[in-house]
């Protein structure tokens, strides 16, 4: 390989790094809101919990009404510092899964600080899977069943459905297809997103472990309170997820597109 062939496949691979990180970093900070409704659904185990809300609207208003507007953003720090780079290598590996496999058709801010949290964790319980570690089963099968639908599902779709040369219904129908993939993921996905929940969360009884693993943390909810369980806060899931899904892709492709164009 000549070297300028390399240094096309490095800016490439940056192109693709730098576009990915910007899509990630852009949907965190605008969907967060959402993860945190979701979140605090997904650990209330009955009507009885300190912390259970009554509908959507009335988590929105419990939370400003108690933490203020920046409730809504308690614990960003993580998600962007694990979810910008994470989404920077997802998108680069992805369009290297492309080449090498072309397209296969289907049938306040945090208090206390980030930091602090990991050192408390890391000093009782280490970094092991009841650690700093703890939910590393449930969390890959959540991020492992929805990228392969999101991904799968939007490149697929979008090659069937005709590009439009009107700029803005070309925007509409990539945001649709985006829109669309992570509504179906999300669904897929979520009983997943549940046990992360229950195994990361507070425990029923303090100082007793319920739940431990994916699998029988799954299997304890559905026996204990029922099918539906598995589903909580999916609505606040899929208005994340739906159109930050959308927007992730799309700021993304744009991204991308532009840094061809100029770099």
């Amino acid at each position: 390989m000549s070297a300028k062939a390399e240094v096309g496949l490095v800016r490439e691979a940056s192109r693709q790094i730098v576009a990915g990180g910007s899509a990630g970093l852009v949907e965190i900070c605008l969907m967060h809101p959402l993860d945190v409704v979701k979140t605090r659904f997904q650990i209330q185990r009955c009507t009885t919990d300190p912390n259970s809300y009554k509908s959507l609207g009335d988590s929105f208003r419990m939370i400003f009404r108690t933490e203020g507007l920046f409730g809504f953003y308690k614990g960003i720090l993580p998600p962007i510092l694990a979810e910008t780079p994470k989404r920077a290598v997802k998108f680069f590996t992805f369009e290297q899964y492309k080449k090498l496999l072309g397209y296969v058709s289907l049938s306040p801010a945090v208090q206390p600080s980030t930091m602090s949290y990991a050192r408390h964790i890391i000093k009782k319980e280490g970094f092991g899977l009841q650690g700093l570690n703890k939910g590393f089963t449930a969390t890959l099968g959540r991020h492992g069943v929805f990228n392969m639908v999101y991904f799968g599902f939007y490149y697929n779709v979008k090659n069937i459905i005709p590009v439009n040369k009107d700029p803005t219904l070309e925007f509409l129908r990539k945001f649709g297809i985006g829109l669309l993939s992570g509504t179906i993921a999300s669904v897929i996905n979520i009983p997943f997103d549940v046990a992360k929940s229950r195994i990361q969360g507070p425990q029923p009884v303090p100082g007793e472990i319920k739940y431990r693993t994916c699998f029988k943390t799954m299997a304890t909810v559905y026996r204990e309170e029922g099918i539906l369980a598995l589903y909580k806060g999916l609505l606040p899931k899929i208005m994340r997820l739906g159109p930050g899904g959308a927007v992730m892709l799309l700021v993304y492709e744009y991204t991308h597109s532009w840094l061809q164009e100029n770099w």
